[in-house]
């Protein structure tokens, strides 16, 4: 299986907007972000930090998304 790419908050954020999502919410550093067919995740926004790959995984099941449609968004 093929490594999940190492990336910020800010550019995980920005491959999902480009995939449809929508930020609905924030609270404090957690961006809430929906897709309108209703699939919907958080989303960590921390200076510097990277999203962990198991974080990562989490989130990319939330979105009903594989790593390979992630990697063409990037």
């Amino acid at each position: 299986m093929p490594h999940a790419p190492v990336l910020t908050g800010k550019e995980l954020l920005r491959a999902l907007q480009k995939a449809g999502f929508v930020e609905t919410r924030i609270k404090g550093s957690h961006h809430i972000i929906e897709h309108p067919d209703g699939r919907k995740t958080v989303i960590p926004l921390h200076a510097g930090e990277t999203i962990g790959p198991g974080l990562l995984a989490q989130i990319l099941r939330d979105c009903e998304m594989s790593r390979e449609a992630l990697k063409t968004l990037l």
